[in-house]
């Protein structure tokens, strides 16, 4: 199979088991370019490397300096596979081109709920991954906390209007969330930041809930950039 090259990940599709998520800080705005570029290369030069594999998507980071890895798998099994097949060489190939990567951890999800506005067609111009850790692992708590997610956005008296999609997944291990979300540009997302209240929704009780949520330790909210999305090439 080869390797066909596209806008954006299908996050929709519902054959979706596993997805990997990693940032890669490659230091300044100049390398990160290089290294969008040698990720290319490294891929469009070689066949697609697992059935099991649905797409691999790079988006870079507004600071200038971060990669957002997002990969969807059929399952764990796959990614294994070509974790001792196919991995080394595409990443050694990319480091001779770009010495000095920093890769800052891997984590496994599974995809849970997904949320778009009924009137889109609008393509994102940004996207923005919403990180949130517990202090322990539990996955209803995970969910549960999702759920509270989405009925604060449902009773919202004033929507943010840039926003397209949001996608959550939870972590294998039980202790992460991670929305991907979509909006329209970066400005969007920052004004809904800026509007009344804490974060991009209303000042309501629901969204006080998802705020203060008991168990969240942590997390974090960065902007991207699509860059590169590949997946295989249909009837290669």
């Amino acid at each position: 199979m080869s390797v066909q090259f596209e806008s954006r990940p299908d996050l929709a599709r519902n054959d979706v088991g596993l997805v990997k998520a990693s940032t890669w800080d490659v230091g300044t705005p100049e390398r990160l370019d290089a290294t969008v570029e040698a990720v290319r290369r490294a891929w469009a030069g070689r066949d697609w490397p697992h059935p099991g594999l649905l797409s691999y998507t790079v988006h870079a980071g507004e600071d200038g300096k971060t990669l957002f890895h997002y990969s969807q798998w059929s399952d764990e099994q796959a990614y294994q596979e070509f974790f001792r097949h196919g991995r080394d060489e595409r990443n050694a190939e990319i480091d001779a081109a770009v010495p000095g990567i920093r890769r800052l951890g891997l984590h496994t999800y599974e995809p849970y709920r997904s949320g778009t506005r009924e009137d889109d067609g609008r393509e994102p111009g940004c996207v923005v991954i919403v990180d949130v850790e517990f202090d322990g692992a539990d996955p209803a708590r995970q969910r549960d906390w999702v759920d509270t997610v989405f009925e604060a956005l449902g009773t919202d008296p004033a929507p943010a209007p840039g926003g397209i999609s949001a996608h959550f997944h939870v972590s294998t291990d039980g202790t992460r969330v991670l929305n991907y979300a979509e909006w329209e540009s970066a400005e969007a997302h920052a004004a809904a930041l800026a509007a009344p209240g804490d974060g991009v929704g209303s000042r309501t009780p629901q969204w006080e809930r998802v705020q203060s949520y008991p168990g969240m330790t942590g997390g974090g909210v960065n902007r991207y950039a699509p860059a590169l999305a590949m997946r295989p090439a249909t009837g290669a």
